[in-house]
């Protein structure tokens, strides 16, 4: 039924086009720089070992998602159900392992990558462009890994995160962001220039497992 709603708002959105557009709720954003290909997260290799058909795609050229009233009110119904449908768990206490771990939420809980992973999954289900939803491993307000869902729209790149049902322009995060999917191919990393001031002083290595 949530995948039906999903799919009938962007229906709606593509009725609506251009004058929806105009109308949408969604802050004005602004883009963040990337750099060049830096190191895979661990997690994210892993996880395509266990689930190739994830990762096993065709380089597409990037694309943005077109930002509209339907599209952003998609993005909110998302966000906010899969935060409430999964229970938080650290890493360790989950699999019993200090290796970061990146899965499905399978029995229902999950840390940060869960949340983050099936996100992009019901939104690349419910047609939202693969190249706009790209995984991100950034340092939180305390310095520590965490990983989150870029969206890239043409209106700026907005973050959807476990740990706030809002969902927030990139740069008002406070979070220092280290890298990310690039958008033509998931299987390959680049980094993130131009992190906001805020978040300067979180430290630490860009290859750090996200908590």
């Amino acid at each position: 039924m949530a995948k039906f709603r999903i799919v009938l708002l962007l229906a709606l959105g593509a009725l609506w086009g251009g004058a929806a557009q105009a109308a949408s709720p969604a802050p004005a954003g602004s883009f963040a720089l990337v750099g060049g290909e830096t190191s895979i997260p661990y997690g994210w290799v892993d996880f395509c070992g266990r689930q190739p058909q994830e990762c096993s795609q065709p380089v597409l050229p990037a694309r943005d998602l077109a930002l509209n009233a339907a599209s952003w009110k998609a993005l909110n119904h998302v966000n906010r159900q899969v935060n409430a449908a999964i229970e938080p768990i650290s890493n360790y206490d989950h699999w019993g392992t200090m290796l970061d771990h990146w899965d499905y939420p399978t029995d229902g809980k999950g840390d940060c990558k869960i949340y983050a992973l099936l996100k992009r999954k019901q939104l690349i289900d419910a047609g939202f462009p693969r190249q706009a939803l790209l995984m991100t491993i950034v340092r939180d307000l305390e310095g520590n890994g965490h990983a989150i869902l870029t969206v890239k729209t043409d209106r700026g790149d907005f973050i959807l995160d476990n740990l706030t049902d809002d969902i927030r322009p990139w740069t008002a995060t406070g979070y220092r962001f280290l890298k990310r999917q690039s958008q033509q191919d998931p299987n390959v990393w680049v980094s993130i220039q131009g992190a906001p001031a805020l978040a300067a002083r979180a430290a630490g290595a860009s290859n750090a497992s996200a908590n």
